[in-house]
């Protein structure tokens, strides 16, 4: 194996199946990834699925269902090898990409979906001075008051019309000063 190959980060890469072979492939994969001791470069296998409550004839039904059928998401580090044993899989047909090069998910794509949390770093703190880049309040400047990473929004203090109003914003909305 290549050096090159070696710092390579795991990504999410999105593969399709034939429908409702899904479950079938995370199951094959990881029995592969286990068996010839790959876990190196095969972080995680997901069906994504989601609940969906049902009320029928006035009763509550809870059913869980494919968020994407025909689709399973991979975090893996790409190789010949790994790629090779994805694309040989049974039940898959593909990655998700243009021509043979399989494409990742973008960070934005992935936090999206909501099944992996990306952090974003943020470089201001708390009583930092911030500019607010976009929306209604933009150009105006406030005082970060509390930050909350598992939501991705801060609470600033902006002086309007002459009294400071804490507004909720997203992370990627301001910017420190």
């Amino acid at each position: 194996m290549s050096q090159e190959e070696e710092k390579k980060e795991p990504k999410w890469y999105v593969v399709h199946t034939y429908s409702g072979y899904e479950n079938k492939v995370k199951k094959d994969l990881e029995n592969t990834v286990k068996n010839r001791e790959l876990e190196d470069y095969f972080f995680d296998i997901v069906v994504p699925m989601e609940e969906q409550i049902e009320i029928k004839d006035g009763k509550r039904k809870t059913n869980i269902k494919k968020v994407f059928p025909g689709y399973v998401l991979i975090k893996m580090i790409v190789t010949e090898e790994s790629w090779y044993i994805v694309r040989n899989t049974r039940g898959v047909t593909g990655f998700v990409g243009s021509g043979t090069d399989p494409i990742p998910l973008t960070d934005e794509e992935i936090r999206n979906m909501g099944f992996d949390e990306v952090p974003i770093n943020i470089d201001y703190d708390i009583n930092d001075n911030v500019q607010i880049l976009n929306g209604p309040l933009e150009g105006f400047v406030g005082i970060v008051q509390e930050i909350n990473k598992e939501k991705n929004k801060v609470r600033v203090l902006v002086s309007m019309f002459g009294r400071e109003t804490p507004v909720e914003l997203e992370f990627s909305q301001v910017q420190k000063l």
